[in-house]
Formats: structure tokens, sequence, C-alpha cells
């Protein structure tokens, strides 16, 4: 299963590597970077290895996204294929 992630907010070191590794999920493509501070990135991941259902590993961000005050987002990547198909 394929999704998409995106993260924004303050650059700090290793926000979300821990979390994928920690869930085994695999990075297919990814693209960041930082503008004036904020850090933005995009990732095409796996989600086969985390043996978990989607709105768990959406869940198991929840922490990370209150402590570090950041905006993270999983989208299925069959539905984000299918809104921007016209």
């Amino acid at each position: 299963t394929k999704a998409l992630i995106s993260v924004t907010g303050q650059d700090t070191t290793g926000i979300i590597r821990a979390k994928l590794s920690e869930l085994n999920i695999n990075i297919l493509d990814i693209t960041q970077t930082i503008l004036s501070g904020c850090f933005t990135m995009m990732m095409v991941v796996d989600l086969d290895g985390a043996q978990m259902e989607f709105a768990a590993v959406d869940e198991a961000f929840q922490p990370i996204r209150e402590e570090m005050h950041l905006n993270i987002h999983l989208q299925r990547m069959d539905i984000f294929d299918a809104m921007h198909r016209i």
C-alpha cells in the first residue's frame, strides 16, 4: 500500500526518520527543502512493512505532531491519484 506523507514545520534534525524506521515504512521517493527555517517534505512511502491499518499508521504520528508542532498529513496514494485525474 502506497501513501503520500507531507510534513511541514520548524526544521529539526531527524524529525521523521526514527518513526518511519520504527514502523518499518519504506521511503520510495522523497523531496524536501527548507524555506526560511520552515521544513517542507513530501514522501511516497510503502506502508506494507508497517503491518497495521492506515488509520493506525496515521495515529502513530500524532505524538510527533504534538511534541514537535509539525503538520503531518498522510494520504493513500490511490486516492491522491484519483483526485488528480481529470
